[in-house]
């Protein structure tokens, strides 16, 4: 991506993912300090939302979390299916960027029928219901979004769980200024023409890889940036049984893949199936490579940056309006007082 080119400046989802790197940077960690008492005093940490609100956010704090020492479990799920659980000794944080979002205020309500204490909202808009319903709401200073994809708000959401951990921790938030350049850097990285090629004619894109949240996001971004079928694979699914249906028109993006498998995707779809696998990852692979830094702890972000670049060469290559989707909404599901 190009800000300098008009075909790129043009949409507001590329302006507002070429301020990622600048949230990165600015990125203050005291922002969640004053939450880290009351979840001490609960026993554990829910986290919810819809669609991006929850998917990157709360399963990279859950991954994160879980390659350190235990000390609290983070637990994340839709919010109408959580209506169904017992929350009582959780610490709910509920993320809408809207702040409207029917299903989060809808468990909010609930939750407070409960007598429940310990609520809390993470939002980029003020003055929103669900800051009037929460015991307690965070506002991202990111801004609001024009373009219906959410981006720099996801990446804020991330960067606002892992300072609460970090703080719950006592852990120190360091690093940021190199993780904004490396950022910047897959963002404005030139993509190979045979990479979009190969994935603006697949029929459906599958995305594989870690279950924290990266390719998860990134299969929801391809439905609404390049309006193609997705699907996400997680850890090594795709060598469990959906092979059979899987077709040669189909293309596959590994993303940071394992260092074990490589062989078995290779004769399984490659050979197999006959379809083209992609890697992104910080290392050359048998595959055709996308390359991207290692960015450490923060690796998650540098590889969802990079796959919005991929995503918005295959969509501008196809001639798509990636500011106006045909049904997608930016607020999907919004919540109307009776």
């Amino acid at each position: 991506m190009n800000l300098n080119d008009p075909k790129y400046s043009k949409y507001a989802l590329v302006r507002e993912m070429m301020e990622a790197p600048g949230i990165i940077r600015a990125f203050d960690p005291k922002v969640s300090e004053r939450f880290v008492k009351p979840l001490k005093a609960k026993k554990g940490l829910f986290l919810t939302g819809e669609g991006s609100s929850r998917l990157f956010p709360a399963k990279r704090a859950i991954y994160s979390s879980l390659k350190k020492d235990f000390l609290i479990p983070i637990v994340t799920e839709g919010c109408t299916q959580a209506r169904e659980y017992n929350l009582s000794d959780y610490a709910v944080f509920a993320s809408s960027n809207s702040g409207q979002t029917k299903e989060v205020i809808r468990l909010i309500n609930v939750l407070r029928g409960k007598g429940h204490d310990a609520i809390f909202g993470l939002t980029a808009n003020k003055n929103t219901r669900l800051e009037e319903a929460a015991n307690d709401t965070h506002v991202l200073s990111c801004g609001k979004e024009e373009a219906v994809a959410a981006t720099k708000s996801v990446i804020e959401q991330g960067l606002f769980y892992d300072s609460l951990m970090r703080n719950f921790r006592g852990e120190k938030m360091e690093g940021l200024a190199t993780a904004a350049r490396q950022a910047e850097g897959v963002l404005t990285a030139p993509i190979d023409p045979g990479i979009t090629e190969i994935i603006r004619n697949a029929d459906l894109i599958y995305f594989a890889g870690r279950d924290n949240g990266v390719a998860a996001e990134l299969a929801l971004k391809t439905n609404e940036i390049t309006r193609k079928k997705s699907a996400f694979l997680e850890g090594t699914f795709a060598l469990h049984g959906i092979e059979e249906v899987m077709d040669k028109n189909e293309v596959l993006i590994w993303i940071d893949p394992f260092d074990v498998d490589h062989d078995k995707f290779r004769d399984c779809l490659v050979k197999g199936v006959g379809m083209q696998v992609i890697a992104l990852s910080k290392v050359k692979t048998e595959f055709p490579t996308i390359l991207i830094p290692d960015a450490g702890e923060y690796s998650e972000y540098i590889q969802l940056a990079a796959g919005w670049n991929i995503l918005v060469e295959t969509g501008i290559s196809l001639g798509i309006d990636l500011d106006h989707p045909v049904r997608a909404r930016k607020v999907g599901n919004e919540f109307i007082p009776e």
